[in-house]
């Protein structure tokens, strides 16, 4: 049975950092596809950051030289850590992984098997 349980959320204040995790069970993030997704209610989930079959990380345009995923070693946690956060940041945040994900779908939602439950980041003035 695998579990992917989020960690890390929280308020925190424009220009502040936070560090979510994802710790798995029954499953492990080597060599697979995983990535962060966030959703802001009634909206479409999108993609935060990707970690692909071979290690290479993607970022969404709004994340790029503020937020990182990393997987640690052996392979059973997920971070993404985020800096210089925004109040447009403010989401609930999951963490998703499968074994093989196309490289033109890394970013959709739909091509992940395994989700975590959540963790809400709320970024305020």
């Amino acid at each position: 049975h695998v579990q992917l349980v989020e960690s890390g959320g929280g308020s925190v204040q424009a220009g502040g950092s936070l560090r979510l995790s994802c710790a798995a069970s029954g499953y492990t993030f080597t060599p697979n596809c995983v990535a962060w997704f966030r959703q802001v209610p009634g909206q479409k989930r999108e993609a935060v950051a990707v970690s692909d079959n071979a290690g290479t990380t993607t970022y969404a345009e709004f994340a790029k030289g503020r937020f990182t995923i990393t997987r640690d070693t052996p392979k059973t946690s997920l971070y993404l850590e985020m800096t210089n956060l925004q109040i447009e940041d403010t989401a609930m945040y999951f963490c998703a992984a499968d074994l093989i994900v196309d490289r033109q779908y890394l970013y959709h939602p739909s091509e992940y098997k395994y989700w975590g439950q959540g963790t809400q980041v709320t970024v305020s003035s």
